[in-house]
């Protein structure tokens, strides 16, 4: 069990933001944590992390990691980080890089196989593609075996096709290895596919805490569809109106009414839904 209750004045975007983050966490658990750009996510990793302070408690099991007299140093706590950048030791080969960490060279091999790598472990990174260099850095940040990991929006940067590649990867191994997991995601589809409990910051505060099926579906298993995205453009055409909706990677074009092109705004989040439809689903 995780039990996590810290505090730490942050500088927002709107000025100064308290976060404040009670949570407990199960042993196996893959939790997602989503919010607006600013709330706190990254900050909280940190803090898990060891690489920033904050006041408080954290505990891991029987081990503290942080109380008011005391903070456990980054390299003691058992957590592997996934970042963005994919920070990997430029001069090292990619076998270099995972035995850096740990020299179970079984273990490095086995994890290179699973991320379909084993051909490339001789290959310096600037050599690799942005997909290989992630697998990379996922394979080394298990390399200790660790109870925690922390992956800060890991596939941000990916095509459409590698990360869903690289999520089918991210998901065999949590599974393997049992590993605790709490990524930084703001794709709905990443954190429905990837995790089974969805944590949402604003302003530093948790606001909900609850299954990504809760928090991403809408329509509570009734016929209407409905989805969110970002209006893009209103185009006349002759006697009607064709909003451009941009949802996830797509562009969608939905007829409003003369009132609703009047009310709506370039850049608007809209909710598109309707009641009564026959979904046709192809391959």
């Amino acid at each position: 069990m995780i039990k996590i209750n810290i505090q730490k004045q942050l500088h927002g975007s709107n000025g100064l933001m308290n976060l404040n983050v009670n949570l407990e966490i199960k042993q196996g658990e893959f939790v997602a944590l989503a919010g607006l750009s600013g709330s706190g996510k990254t900050t909280l990793l940190r803090i898990l992390a060891g690489l920033e302070e904050a006041s408080g408690i954290i505990k891991i099991n029987n081990s503290i990691w942080l109380d008011e007299k005391f903070s456990l140093s980054p390299q003691k706590r058992e957590i592997g980080f996934v970042f963005q950048d994919y920070a990997l030791f430029p001069n090292y080969t990619v076998l270099e890089n995972l035995l850096y960490v740990n020299k179970d060279i079984e273990l490095a091999n086995h994890l290179l196989k699973i991320t379909e790598l084993s051909e490339l472990k001789n290959r310096l990174p600037q050599t690799l593609s942005g997909g290989q260099k992630q697998r990379i850095s996922l394979c080394r940040a298990l390399m200790n075996r660790p109870k925690i990991l922390l992956m800060d929006e890991p596939l941000s940067a990916l095509d459409p096709s590698m990360r869903t590649k690289l999520q089918n990867e991210i998901l065999t191994l949590h599974k393997e290895f049992n590993t605790t997991t709490i990524m930084v995601s703001h794709d709905p589809s990443e954190i429905y596919r990837l995790s089974n409990r969805m944590v949402v910051l604003n302003n530093g505060q948790i606001i909900k805490d609850t299954t990504p099926k809760e928090a991403l579906l809408k329509t509570n298993g009734s016929a209407k569809f409905s989805f969110e995205g970002e209006l893009l453009d209103i185009i006349k055409v002759d006697v009607i109106y064709v909003a451009i909706i941009t949802i996830g990677q797509q562009l969608v074009e939905v007829v409003i009414g003369n009132e609703e092109a009047k009310n709506l705004k370039i850049g608007d989040i809209i909710n598109v839904s309707t009641k009564a439809f026959a979904p046709m689903v192809k391959q």
